[in-house]
């Protein structure tokens, strides 16, 4: 068998697959003492997001993507609108096993490119300044910084408890 990566649309048959790499990458994130924080940010994603993927792209007139090799989920990405000329980029993962290899490089591209397509002039994402290796992949593709900020309070797109965010735009 190859290990041809191949990128296409999220399908009902990845959600288990889909949800444990979203649970064993925030996981590894937690750091000492924000353990039950990281629990309580993971229950209240998958009940509120990925347990649901295509009903929630759907209301946010987005969608959501995977990288599967020789039918295994490696990567995952979601595309939000966000106001009129752009979409957010989220939960983008790539399986810890499979870091390293390009993978998130060509996620990226790959969202860059189906939004262009789509015409949409911008691409937003945040991260935290947990996910080191995020931030430098964001600045070494052209992303810049927009803002920063301590999120105190929990949502589904960040666990709060301080953490610092970064916001990122790039124009496609």
């Amino acid at each position: 068998m190859s290990d041809e990566i191949v990128i296409r649309p999220f399908c009902d048959a990845d959600a288990p697959d889909v949800q444990a790499l979203f649970v064993e990458i925030n996981r590894s994130l937690a750091t000492p003492g924000l353990e039950e924080s990281f629990e309580g940010y993971i229950e209240r994603s998958l009940k509120e997001e990925i347990s649901r993927i295509p009903e929630y792209y759907a209301e946010r007139d987005g969608s959501f993507w995977v990288a599967d090799c020789n039918d295994e989920i490696v990567g995952m990405f979601g595309l939000e609108s966000h106001g009129d000329s752009g979409v957010e980029l989220r939960r983008m993962y790539v399986k810890p096993s499979w870091q390293r290899r390009g993978i998130a490089r060509r996620l990226i591209q790959h969202a860059e490119k189906h939004s262009r397509e789509s015409g949409v002039g911008q691409l937003l994402l945040s991260t935290s300044e947990l996910q080191e290796a995020a931030l430098s992949l964001y600045r070494n593709a052209g992303y810049r910084t927009v803002r920063e900020e301590v999120a105190e309070n929990a949502s589904n797109k960040t666990i709060g408890g301080g953490i610092r965010r970064y916001h990122f735009v790039k124009d496609l």
